[in-house]
């Protein structure tokens, strides 16, 4: 499991005053970024990257896409490491969910639900909506500050009882500009959540699947809808749980066929093995080791406390942590994420060569992984052996055809400087500093690397691309 932190493009409106501006401003910071797989370009986000994980949101995700009528590829779920529950949608491309709602989510059902509103949004072109109105209301607001503000500068003039006045007029202008901005673009916000909610249960009913996860989800968190917000979940901050919306929502569940089924007992397995991995990785040991005590002998018990027990550290911690996972694999030797987590182990504990026959069996048993492939070219990388080299080029230019994957760049672009391939090297350097959002890093390698590498080859074309590119603004 890998964080990767992005660096934000995202626009904001220009500095306002008052809490109801300061909404504005979230949502126009939220709203206006315009994510796409070269980088998640929202407030600096920590993604996570991790092959269990992403396979199982892939599943979640893939037939309510396909009903939505987004394809199964078009769009990608994207893990943000963030304690909160939350999630959300920046553009058609990507749905991003927090770590905390995997974690607090106990049903596949519940998760899926959250998937079908956002699918919901993307499918109703609401991000591109609500952009709109937010640059329409930017030159709205500024057309009324300019007007309150001449109108208090003209008061400030005239002086006197006059002056008084037109000053008054001035800041009652800006505030009823302001609040009327304010009111429509909340209502608006509004209304797109109201038709997510909707859309979102026929694309579960399409798939016969129960809406009690999302009417779950929604019912939780509307007792906060009369908190400050400042002690607010995020979840409730952009998806408004108006009391006459949840009504509706839960007229439209218990009327589904299927408001009763469950999920299979395989997919709530894989949904605990998720959320027990989480636990172990991002959770103090302490806590995990109270989440999943001793006595609890089922199988994501016994995985939390493995990773629990490697971050704990000590002596014999990574003994300890091996002889777990081994007794988990023995049992289930089809399972190629406990293969891979023995790898990650001793990667981390610095036995790179050792994690090899690991990283190779999870591969055969997973074997369209892009991640295990970028696992195992790292440990392949180390030492000077040639063939090892040249393996881990073969592994890393494959794992790319389908994952943009920044570290998988940086590390083809290593090989290629062992290799003696500066031009080649410099292109895969620049691409990854185009996939985490540094434009001005990326152009300098691409320069770099323009001259020597040979025109029309998919390495010049997408340095050409990276050379010419210009962000919108």
């Amino acid at each position: 499991m890998s964080v990767t932190r992005t660096t934000s493009k995202a626009g904001c409106p220009a500095p306002t005053q008052g809490r109801k501006w300061r909404i504005i401003a979230a949502l126009a910071l939220a709203l206006t970024g315009l994510l796409n797989p070269r980088a998640a370009q929202a407030q600096s986000l920590p993604l996570i990257r991790d092959t269990e994980i992403e396979k199982l949101l892939g599943d979640y995700a893939k037939p309510i896409f396909r009903v939505a009528g987004l394809g199964t590829g078009r769009v990608t779920v994207r893990i943000v490491r963030n304690e909160a529950f939350n999630a959300f949608v920046l553009d058609g491309n990507n749905v991003f969910v927090h770590t905390g709602t995997l974690l607090q989510a106990k049903t596949p059902n519940e998760v899926i639900g959250v998937i079908a509103h956002e699918a919901g949004h993307i499918a109703g072109g609401h991000m591109a909506s609500l952009r709109a109105r937010i640059a329409k209301d930017q030159t709205r607001a500024l057309l009324t500050q300019i007007i309150g503000i001449g109108a208090m500068v003209a008061g400030g003039v005239a002086g006197g009882d006059g002056g008084r006045d037109a000053l008054s007029g001035g800041q009652a202008i800006l505030q009823g500009g302001n609040e009327i901005i304010l009111r429509g673009l909340l209502t608006e916000r509004r209304s797109q959540e109201s038709a997510a909610d909707q859309a979102g249960l026929q694309y579960l009913n399409a798939t016969k699947q129960s809406g009690q996860g999302m009417l779950e989800t929604f019912e939780r968190f509307q007792q906060q809808e009369y908190v400050s917000d400042q002690y607010k979940d995020p979840f409730v901050r952009s998806h408004p749980v108006a009391t006459d919306r949840l009504a509706r929502l839960r007229d439209l569940v218990v009327a589904s066929p299927y408001a009763a089924t469950l999920d299979p007992a395989a997919l709530q397995l894989r949904h605990d093995m998720m959320r027990a991995k989480l636990s172990g990785f991002l959770e103090r040991p302490g806590t995990v080791f109270n989440r999943y005590p001793v006595s609890d002998t089922s199988l994501p018990g016994r995985y939390a406390r493995a990773i629990a027990t490697f971050f704990q550290g000590g002596t014999g911690a990574l003994d300890a942590t091996l002889t777990q996972i081994n007794g988990m694999i023995s049992e289930n030797p089809q399972n190629p994420y406990l293969y891979e987590l023995r790898a990650e182990m001793l990667m981390r504990s610095g036995k790179m060569a050792e994690a090899q026959p690991s990283l190779r069996q999870a591969l055969k048993l997973a074997p369209d992984s892009s991640l295990i492939r970028v696992q195992l070219a790292t440990t392949l990388q180390q030492g000077d052996n040639p063939a090892g080299l040249t393996e881990s080029v073969d592994l890393l230019r494959k794992s790319l055809i389908d994952d943009q994957n920044g570290r998988a760049f940086r590390l083809l672009a290593t090989a290629y400087y062992k290799q003696g391939k500066g031009p080649e090297a410099d292109a895969m350097t620049a691409q990854a500093y185009f996939l985490e959002g540094n434009l001005k890093q990326a152009q300098l390698f691409a320069k770099r690397a323009q001259p020597k590498l040979r025109s029309g080859s998919p390495e010049g074309i997408k340095n050409d691309d990276i050379i010419n590119y210009r962000p919108q603004t």
